[in-house]
């Protein structure tokens, strides 16, 4: 993914984001969702993972209800997800999905 060909780093990631305004298309979903999120654009990330069935994606959505405040329906998106409800702020999960994420990708 990046130029030695090896895994992106949650560095690199969010390097790139401040370098480019738009997502490249070649991410996933669910780390377009992030993106978008971090640049401040909540509706566009959740509009990309609303329609999306596959967990990633449900577990980005959980965080978005988290952020928006809506905790029982990220309790319901945790679950469809797999995921456990996170605890800690919303910049650490963050993190921790988009790093878990680009692992995936590897």
């Amino acid at each position: 993914m990046n130029q030695s060909g090896g895994m992106m780093t949650l560095d690199q990631f969010t390097q790139l984001m401040e370098q480019q305004e738009n997502c490249p298309s070649s991410l996933p979903k669910a780390l377009q969702a992030l993106w978008y999120d971090k640049k401040g654009n909540w509706d566009k990330a959740h509009q990309i993972v609303q329609d999306a069935s596959d967990t990633d994606s449900a577990w980005v959505h959980a965080y978005l209800h988290r952020k928006e405040g809506d905790i029982s329906n990220a309790r319901y998106w945790y679950r469809r997800s797999g995921q456990s409800e996170f605890k800690a702020n919303l910049d650490q999960e963050w993190a921790h999905i988009v790093s878990d994420l680009l692992v995936k990708m590897s």
